[in-house]
């Protein structure tokens, strides 16, 4: 029995320390970006979309080569093709009968039997027996289409760029998603630290309560306050570590992992200074890649006017075949043949012209599509960029608000001791700095969520390790005072 209790120990202790070091699997930045770009099934499913794009403008060049078929048939017809000369009996037996007479009588009897036997038999000479087979090929080559060819290439290398931008667009995103998800973790994990040390504040005020309150230096609504604050903290605690799984699943999806929870180890940053909104205006043009999508189905609409005017062109195409194997197919049947087809569409109930207007007015509107998504796009940087600029200026003023918060809680603490303050102000001063701090950890977030926002639009996401990397990149955590900044 003493055995079989020490090995239950033994393995509850194992499924702990799985369990713990599971909760402990740390996990950088670098890491993240390079599980999420390697698993996520956005990033397979655009990768498929890219390779069937590619496939699509190889199947394109196709369309310039020759086309060869085997053919094969095998055809019974309802009666054999020739020649009835049957209907020719009565006139030449008419015609001999007049000539009998002319003929001397000894040779009459023999010209008579040989004409009977002529006339009596079946006069059809068949020329294709009425069951017939063969097996050949055909050939056809396109010279010209109108400009068709040329507009199919010129479309499917077009969509393999739309496939490329696409690509690089959900991988943008997918970077900015990584971001927010692996900084939130991050900042809920730094924010129960700042809750953490309020509960461990307010119990050991609440300890002080107690001792001052049984030498009669306060009242006992005084210790009653701490206790009441202490609940608040430890609720609010409690809520913030409730948290921690729905941010672990959404990191986890973004991950395309299972079941793992992750501890961010990098830490939110600020930066001294970053380049000037017009730098980021000419990358987004240039890069943002929904922009360039739009462009490249600019060209595709251009392409479709190419297409709809192809319709008026003549078809000219080289045409061949010939058999390999006959079953019963006449001699005089030819067994190959080539030549030149000619196909101009004359009129089609004006389907051809409204067609071509319509890719016109394509034209157009996706003109006008584009001229407003360049519009859109210049606004969107400024107004990430301002956010960005609102960020860092509300981390720096929390700066000075962390000072001062950090200093006045020394003063009260020290004062209550002496009892020169009340409970109340003393555990408002601690609520007070657990708010600063927490206010500029959010203000972390907010500052390299926006940062990841505007590369992302910008067209440069990946770009965003880099501005981590620099030498003004300042890490914020939940406890640093000013001094250390």
């Amino acid at each position: 029995m003493k055995r079989v209790f020490i090995i239950c120990i033994f393995l509850l202790r194992a499924i702990s320390c799985g369990q713990a070091q599971n909760l402990d699997r740390q996990l950088t930045l670098d890491e993240a970006l390079h599980i999420t770009l390697t698993t996520n099934p956005a990033i397979k499913a655009t990768a498929n979309e890219k390779q069937a794009a590619t496939q699509l403008r190889r199947a394109a060049i196709g369309l310039r080569m020759p086309q060869f078929n085997v053919v094969g048939s095998y055809t019974h017809l309802s009666k054999d093709i020739g020649v009835n000369l049957n209907n020719l009996k009565a006139p030449i037996r008419q015609t001999a009968q007049q000539l009998l007479p002319l003929i001397p009588e000894t040779l009459q009897p023999s010209i008579t039997g040989l004409l009977g036997s002529i006339t009596s038999a079946d006069w059809f000479f068949k020329i294709q027996d009425r069951n017939l087979g063969f097996i050949g090929g055909e050939m056809q080559i396109p010279l010209w289409l109108g400009g068709k060819i040329n507009v199919a290439n010129r479309t499917a290398r077009i969509n393999e760029q739309i496939a490329k931008q696409h690509q690089i667009q959900i991988r943008n995103t997918l970077i900015t998603e990584l971001i927010q998800r692996y900084f939130g973790l991050s900042l809920a994990l730094e924010v129960i630290k700042v809750r953490a040390q309020v509960v461990a504040g307010i119990r050991q005020h609440l300890k002080d309560a107690e001792a001052l309150e049984r030498n009669g230096m306060i009242a006992h609504s005084e210790r009653l306050y701490v206790e009441f604050k202490l609940s608040e903290a430890e609720r609010e605690l409690s809520d913030t570590q409730l948290q921690l799984s729905t941010l672990t699943a959404a990191l986890n999806n973004t991950l395309g992992s299972n079941n793992v929870s992750w501890r961010p180890i990098t830490h939110m940053f600020l930066l001294d200074r970053i380049e000037e909104v017009a730098y980021f205006q000419d990358l987004a043009h240039s890069r943002n890649p929904q922009l360039r999508q739009v462009s490249y189905k600019q060209n595709l609409a251009e392409e479709g006017v190419r297409l709809r005017r192809a319709d008026f062109m003549p078809q000219i195409a080289i045409l061949g075949g010939g058999s390999f194997y006959n079953y019963q197919v006449a001699g005089i049947v030819p067994r190959w043949a080539i030549g030149i087809g000619v196909s101009i569409k004359l009129f089609d109930g004006l389907n051809r012209e409204y067609n071509y207007s319509a890719a016109k007015y394509t034209v157009r509107r996706i003109a006008e599509l584009q001229r407003k998504a360049g519009n859109d796009i210049s606004v969107a940087v400024e107004q990430s960029y301002n956010q960005l600029s609102g960020y860092r200026q509300q981390i720096i003023a929390l700066n000075t608000s962390l000072s001062f918060a950090e200093e006045y809680l020394r003063s009260k603490r020290t004062a209550f001791l002496e009892g020169l303050c009340s409970s109340s102000e003393l555990i408002d001063a601690e609520l007070e700095l657990a708010s600063v701090r927490a206010k500029r950890l959010q203000a972390a977030y907010d500052y390299d969520l926006a940062l990841a926002q505007l590369l992302e639009i910008a067209g440069i996401s990946e770009e965003f390790f880099s501005y981590m990397r620099r030498i003004d990149a300042f890490p914020i955590l939940f406890n640093q005072s000013q001094n250390q900044q």
